[in-house]
């Protein structure tokens, strides 16, 4: 059954000149919407890459179909009404005057058109775990509810089947923020930290964008967001009187009407007891713990069962690549965090497991400073530091001649593997955390990840 609203929807795609701007997940997505919904309607792709022949096969059966690549996708973009951008195209450096108000997309549509209830989750880190957990609970208290967006699942794959008693839950990232003019009901703002300077004209821009998920709410809708994140702090944005705060700082405690707080190790809504921090738990970590605190203060705006909530947290698995064990062998542990593509997540994970041996380190530069990380290794107890390009050589130059640690240049995950039996000592932790995206020598984190594992597993069955 089609709602009201998505009918409202399509009304108003339906004599629209459409441009699809991107053509990975998002974009297929888009296009075979559209093409359910308007089977004769002529429309246009436009994709920077050249060589996708899979795609081909079918785009080229389609006869109303124009379709442009190559050095020359971005351009001669005013000429149609509405462009739907997929996140990761990026305008920086361009003169966007003409067309800019004319760009829109999956998650910006969903939330004019559609009548749900929304809780949408961003974050330089945590986004997935954290959407993850929340969709969980919700599942576990009997709620109708979809996790949707850059969890891997477009919007548009599962639009016509929501209904509007359910509460769709949304991982978004800062590229999918970047143009959007609504907002979530609950908009959560993790964190942020310097990333992605690649995609954004500044630093400020970057933020700006992550700001987007709260800025468009109504009067009604919450934020929940990070009191204790520097760059946030920085940026001072007014929040509204009956936003949740976040802090994990015990000695600070903003007067605030809603602030959740740690306090003895544990957690704290003013002075109700909420979370007792010290249970056993499978998310590790004050990184986690700071998860958790989101979605405790979720669970407290939507009136939910607190104990029901607490078993969901306690029994949550990690995400496959977010400190994943991949198992002990010859008596070593190895962990898989390919997720961490800033500093700040691979010095928490090195806190966290504590008996990192041998750390693996190092991927994409897109200009993130990583004197931070420098300094942290330099004086902590990792032995073996184990060096991947390109951010890995700068990290090598800075601790080469420090002779308390052994840090090694090597070009391939299989010889960083290698390197790792080697030299990790028993009885304790090897541990892929890149500090770095992996794009370039990678088609994804996952994929890192999932080679790291396979090469751990591989060369343990050739012993």
């Amino acid at each position: 059954m089609i709602l009201y609203m998505q009918t409202e929807l399509i009304k108003y795609l339906e004599d629209k000149k459409i441009l699809i701007l991107g053509f990975g997940v998002e974009g297929k997505s888009t296009y075979q919407f559209l093409r359910k919904h308007f089977p004769q309607k002529p429309l246009a792709i436009r994709y920077h890459k050249q060589d996708f022949k899979e795609e081909k096969e079918y785009l080229e059966k389609d006869k109303n179909l124009s379709f442009y690549t190559g050095d020359e996708y971005l351009t001669k973009m005013e000429q149609y009404d509405i462009i739907l951008k997929s996140p990761g195209v990026s305008f920086k450096g361009m003169d966007t005057t003409n067309f800019l108000h004319k760009v829109t997309s999956q998650l910006e549509l969903f939330l004019e058109f559609m009548p749900c209830y929304t809780i949408g989750i961003t974050g330089t880190k945590g986004k997935s775990t954290t959407s993850s957990l929340i969709y969980k609970m919700l599942q576990d208290q009997g709620r109708k509810t979809r996790l949707l967006g850059n969890i891997g699942i477009p919007i548009f794959d599962e639009m016509e089947e929501i209904q509007k008693d359910e509460t769709i839950v949304l991982e978004i990232s800062s590229h999918g923020l970047e143009y959007v003019k609504k907002s979530p009901n609950i908009g959560i703002l993790l964190n942020v930290y310097e990333e992605h300077l690649d995609h954004y004209e500044s630093l400020e821009k970057y933020i700006e964008a992550k700001y987007n998920i709260v800025k468009y709410q109504e009067k009604n809708d919450i934020t929940i967001f990070n009191m204790d994140n520097e760059l946030m702090k920085q940026y001072q944005y007014h929040f509204k009187e009956n936003d949740y705060g976040i802090t994990i700082k015990e000695e600070k405690k903003e007067e605030r009407k809603h602030v959740i707080y740690l306090k003895d190790n544990k957690v704290y809504q003013n002075e109700k007891l909420l979370y007792n921090a010290e249970e056993e738990r499978k998310l590790k970590g004050n990184y986690m713990l700071n998860n958790i605190m989101f979605v405790l203060a979720v669970s407290q705006i939507l009136q939910l069962d607190l104990a029901k909530t607490v078993q969901t947290i306690n029994t949550f698995e990690p995400l496959e690549h977010r400190m994943e064990f991949v198992g002990t062998f010859d008596n070593v542990e190895y962990y898989n965090n390919s997720i961490a593509t800033i500093p700040e997540a691979t010095i928490d994970a090195i806190e966290t497991l504590e008996k990192v041996n041998t750390l693996i380190v190092g991927g994409n530069d897109r200009g993130v400073n990583q004197t931070k990380l420098i300094h942290f290794l330099k004086e902590s107890k990792v032995e073996h530091i184990i060096c991947l390009p390109k951010t890995g050589e700068a990290i090598f130059e800075a601790i080469r001649e420090d002779k308390r640690h052994t840090i090694i240049m090597v070009q391939t995950m299989e010889e960083a593997v290698k390197q790792a039996k080697t030299l990790t000592r028993k009885e304790s932790i090897c541990l892929l955390s890149p500090a770095a995206s992996s794009y370039g020598y990678f088609k994804n984190f996952q994929e890192r990840g999932r080679i790291f594992k396979e090469l751990v597993k591989k060369e343990e069955i050739e012993e």
